[in-house]
């Protein structure tokens, strides 16, 4: 594409004056001849001003017709604000763009789902069944997974690293010289399929490999619950009725982490003197909690905005399949302990 620096060299002419000239300065003291033969060559070489093309994108942007197909529902959004976090990120980043949002799918697909063959492409948040999607909007080239374990090799997606979270959370408490330590995870989503046909929260595979790897892995200690502070809080008092007690335990969501942590006082076990307690998530009251909670902070509103970028390439012509995988920070606060 021809730059003015280009223009000016055929021109014989500085670029300073090539833009004057383009911008029809007509305080320029310039000869016709110099401002016709500048024209004339910038036809040639079909020189387009960014102005021009900023105005041909966002004329594109504002007709473009996006759909949204979310795993959780509302309920679950009010319950946990991890899904409805990426769901924010998508809407600014779109609101910013001038892109508008013209169809919103919750929950489980079903079959009596309309075909969104009329969109220019689908932002899938959780773990969605590919399959329902394919049929709903046959278009994979423009259909973008966010936080989807199972996508398609022939499909963008923007992925949480949490093998690198997992590493973080365990080497700080190895550090701090635990190596009996509680899993408490969500029955659901993200999601990897086990050979039993089962599925498996990403987190939870991981625990058990680098447990596994360490040599002291403990499966009496590994726990599921719903993804709720309810969830966390039964599940706590369950690990405690079965007799056990690690000396630290990992709750794969801070709204799990609460109730976790509600049990543990209840039960007038201290944090972290007699349990240390790490969540995942980062929520704005995670700070606020007695004890602060240890955490994982996660930039889901960042995954949101990633995956808005990807499909205005995929948009724009992009053929080469992309993923983007979002890091994660250990927050550490009192929970954990510094020491033992």
């Amino acid at each position: 594409m021809a730059t003015i620096k280009q223009i000016a060299s055929e021109a014989g002419v500085s670029p300073a004056t090539v833009s004057r000239v383009l911008n029809n300065d007509l305080s320029l003291s310039v000869s016709e001849e110099t401002r016709s033969r500048i024209f004339s060559i910038a036809e040639q070489l079909q020189y387009k001003p960014a102005r021009l093309k900023r105005m041909k994108q966002d004329q594109l942007l504002s007709t473009l017709k996006i759909g949204l197909v979310m795993w959780s529902t509302l309920e679950d959004e009010h319950s946990d604000p991890y899904f409805g976090a990426i769901r924010r990120g998508i809407e600014t980043r779109c609101e910013e763009l001038g892109i508008g949002i013209d169809k919103v799918v919750r929950g489980v697909l079903k079959t009596e789902h309309t075909p969104l063959t009329e969109l220019d492409g689908l932002i899938v948040v959780g773990s969605v069944d590919d399959q329902e999607i394919n049929r709903l909007y046959p278009h994979k080239e423009r259909v973008i997974y966010v936080n989807h374990d199972e996508t398609p090799d022939d499909c963008d997606s923007v992925q949480l690293n949490f093998a690198q979270a997992m590493k973080e959370v365990l080497r700080h408490l190895y550090e701090l010289g635990h190596a009996d330590i509680g899993f408490i995870g969500g029955s659901s989503n993200p999601v990897v399929q086990r050979e039993d046909g089962k599925h498996e929260d990403q987190r939870t595979a991981i625990f058990a490999e680098l447990q596994q790897k360490r040599g002291i892995y403990n499966p009496a200690l590994m726990y599921l619950a719903d993804w709720s502070s309810n969830g966390g809080y039964e599940t706590m008092v369950r690990m405690l009725d079965d007799g056990h007690r690690p000396s630290a335990c990992f709750v794969a969501s801070d709204p799990m982490a609460v109730g976790a942590l509600r049990a543990l006082h209840e039960r007038g076990i201290q944090v972290p003197e007699d349990m240390a307690v790490i969540g995942f998530d980062d929520i704005e009251v995670s700070a606020f909690l007695t004890p602060p909670l240890t955490t994982v902070r996660v930039h889901t509103e960042l995954m949101g905005q990633a995956a808005v970028q990807l499909l205005l390439e995929r948009v724009e012509g992009r053929e080469v399949t992309s993923h983007i995988t979002i890091n994660t920070k250990l927050i550490v606060r009192e929970s954990s302990g510094s020491s033992r």
